[in-house]
């Protein structure tokens, strides 16, 4: 996410999913018929580029949440990404390169908050248009799981939306390799601590969280392997006789909106 082309791709990509582009404008550009639209960014990771093109794209607020103050810091790749809108076509926000990074963010009346979940208290309810995560909510402790949907709830508006891309491979290997351990080993302090977590949440578990929490789900994307990545014997035990369609699940999309 600190490369221009591919943050700006990510935020487009979930905005279309969520219907909030126009359809007839020759840049992506967020339909102002939607009103003053806020945004959240669930795990930004390396960089705060989400803040600079929702503002350019039209969002009038965003807030990207995370565990840790990861984000660069260096202005020269925020001027990048300024160069790459300009080049497309776009008017973004002014910056200079004696800018520091919370001047930036204030000109695009954007926030960084980064005390994971916890960061979400500090938001009012019903105020948010659309949030998003790409390749973010694996990582999010099974533990803290359902108080994350819980929270995304209840700062989305009633007529908000959600949209999360999930990747469900195991980050060792791209395969299932981290369903080979117990629950007791794998959610112990040096596997969570690990750069290679995973929740473990499949694809039919995390649908049906999404439900209990309150959302009206679609998955408009689904990625299956053509066959299993590894043996069922491999499995642990919790694991070993889930349902070979749910297994095969290696990423999808979720859609999620407020139950009408």
């Amino acid at each position: 996410m600190d490369q221009p082309e591919i943050a700006f791709n990510n935020f487009v990509g979930h905005a279309k999913t969520a219907n909030l582009l126009l359809n007839d404008s020759s840049l992506p550009q967020i339909n102002a018929s939607k009103g003053d639209l806020s945004v959240i960014e669930l795990g930004p990771g390396d960089s705060l580029f989400t803040g600079v093109i929702a503002k350019t794209l039209g969002a009038s607020r965003s807030v990207m949440v995370d565990v840790g103050a990861y984000a660069t810091t260096d202005i020269t790749a925020y001027l990048q990404l300024i160069n790459f809108l300009r080049e497309k076509g776009y008017s973004p926000p002014s910056v200079n390169p004696s800018d520091t990074l919370k001047e930036i963010l204030d000109v695009c009346n954007s926030e960084y908050l980064t005390y994971g979940v916890e960061s979400l208290n500090h938001l009012a309810d019903c105020s948010i248009d659309f949030c998003f995560s790409n390749a973010v909510l694996e990582h999010v402790p099974n533990g803290e799981f359902q108080e994350l949907m819980n929270e995304s709830k209840r700062v989305l508006k009633p007529d908000g939306v959600c949209v999360h891309r999930v990747d469900f491979k195991d980050h060792l290997e791209d395969g299932l390799n981290n369903l080979r351990f117990t629950e007791a080993i794998w959610e112990g302090e040096w596997f969570k601590k690990s750069g290679f977590y995973t929740n473990r949440i499949r694809y039919s578990s995390m649908m049906e969280i999404f439900k209990k929490t309150g959302f009206e789900v679609k998955s408009p994307r689904v990625i299956r392997w053509p066959s299993l990545p590894i043996k069922r014997t491999k499995l642990a035990d919790e694991f070993r006789d889930l349902p070979e369609e749910d297994l095969l699940v290696s990423g999808a999309d979720f859609v999620l909106h407020h139950l009408k």
